[in-house]
């Protein structure tokens, strides 16, 4: 007796397939598994709904703790990709990886999804399973689907399939972000009404001061008050989206090289990126900083590949511990205008002398204003004598007579 699991949603695609496996791929049993990773309560309402009516042996892992931490993670990474914080692509790999061990535990000869053979997600999830000897099967991918055909396929068998908003927008929620897609946003033109954003409100004149208290790299208090990554996460996305903070509308760069309209909405992960940004430039060196933004930049684009266990994200993580054991203090963000802003910042590890760089002070540690007269007459040295070179190249009579024309 063969059986699989399906990344289940209870969405169209989910659910189509589940008739699929059975009579396309030859699987005897179907298993649905919803990994919760932060979504909103009527998508699980839909998904026990949806596989009641098909019969079919549900499961939910709850997966939220460990996906809060590994936003945290990414806030140390200053993780983001063309601009916008990751989001799904930080959830895929938590979500595969909690599907395939409910497969092999469950015993299954083989694991399945509902991507397209368009997104990233397909990737995503295949990079988890592939490691494993189980048969990995993409049905809406291999047999061509269209949504079209999908929703006659799924009238033909009299399947559970709901319309509603499916249909207008493609949205994906987690903990982290939600991101809306599809429908008119496919036109780069399109300006997208109010009423595609849940979490976060239109900007108004209001603002408010909040301190967040980080330790060696990590969010843990907001005002004072502790908070595990779970609670300070939606604790920030409430709070941060009344201000309207952390929209992002963008052309997105996909793997497969496809160019698509995106639109995000992410409170707390601009608003902690936004300070941990602020407090490491307090308390790291420049060299610090700058070899940091290439480690950024590579953890960024593997975790958006869905590689975040990859032998080369260890080895950078190696390198993120270290600075970050000192990216300890507290940072003052102000919501104003749909911005999330640093204003203040504290640290016992502070790479700053106030006394060094103040206009009022002449001499700190024995070093004098008069000490920079020597590195201003070389700095910039070799470029001068560079572009003299070539003047003398280009004017070569410049040089023979002292440069003097009579």
């Amino acid at each position: 007796m063969k059986k699989v699991a399906l990344a289940f949603s209870g969405g169209l695609d989910t659910t189509v397939c589940v008739p699929i496996l059975e009579e396309e791929y030859g699987y005897d049993e179907v298993i649905g598994v919803t990994v919760d990773v932060g979504q909103p309560e009527e998508e699980f309402e839909e998904a026990y709904e949806t596989a009641e009516a098909l019969g079919l042996d549900h499961y939910v892992i709850d997966a939220k703790q460990e996906f809060a931490q590994l936003c945290l993670d990414s806030v140390c990474a200053n993780a983001d990709y063309q601009g916008y914080p990751l989001g799904t692509a930080l959830a895929r790999p938590v979500i595969a990886q909690a599907i395939l061990d409910l497969a092999q535990e469950e015993g299954c000869d083989g694991i399945a999804h509902g991507c397209t053979g368009k997104g990233n997600d397909q990737l995503r999830f295949e990079a988890v399973w592939r490691a494993s000897d189980l048969e990995v099967i993409a049905p809406v991918r291999e047999m061509g689907m269209t949504r079209e055909w999908e929703i006659e396929y799924a009238a033909e068998k009299d399947l559970p399939v709901q319309g509603g908003n499916e249909g207008v927008w493609s949205i994906d929620t987690n903990l982290w972000s939600r991101s809306i897609e599809g429908g008119n946003l496919e036109d780069p033109s399109y300006v997208p009404p109010e009423d595609i954003y849940e979490w976060t409100d239109q900007p108004t004149g209001e603002t408010e001061l909040v301190e967040i208290e980080f330790e060696d790299g990590y969010p843990v208090a907001i005002d004072g008050e502790a908070m595990e990554p779970l609670e300070l996460i939606s604790h920030l996305n409430e709070k941060a989206g009344s201000y309207g903070v952390g929209r992002t509308d963008m052309m997105e760069d996909r793997m497969l090289g496809l160019k698509v309209r995106e639109n995000y909405e992410h409170p707390a992960a601009t608003t902690l990126l936004n300070a941990h940004k602020a407090l490491e430039g307090l308390v790291l060196t420049k060299e610090e900083r700058d070899f940091k933004a290439t480690v950024d930049n590579e953890w960024s684009q593997k975790a958006y590949e869905g590689l975040i266990d990859a032998p080369l994200v260890g080895a950078l993580n190696a390198f993120l511990e270290t600075t970050q054991e000192r990216v300890t203090g507290t940072v003052t963000i102000k919501f104003e205008g749909g911005q999330a802003r640093p204003v203040g910042r504290e640290s016992e590890y502070a790479a700053y002398s106030e006394s060094a760089a103040s206009f009022n002070t002449e001499t700190v540690d024995g070093i004098e204003q008069a000490d920079a007269t020597g590195v201003a007459k070389y700095h910039g040295f070799q470029a001068r004598l560079a572009n003299q070179s070539a003047a003398q190249k280009e004017k070569p009579e410049l040089a023979a007579d002292g440069g003097s024309e009579e």
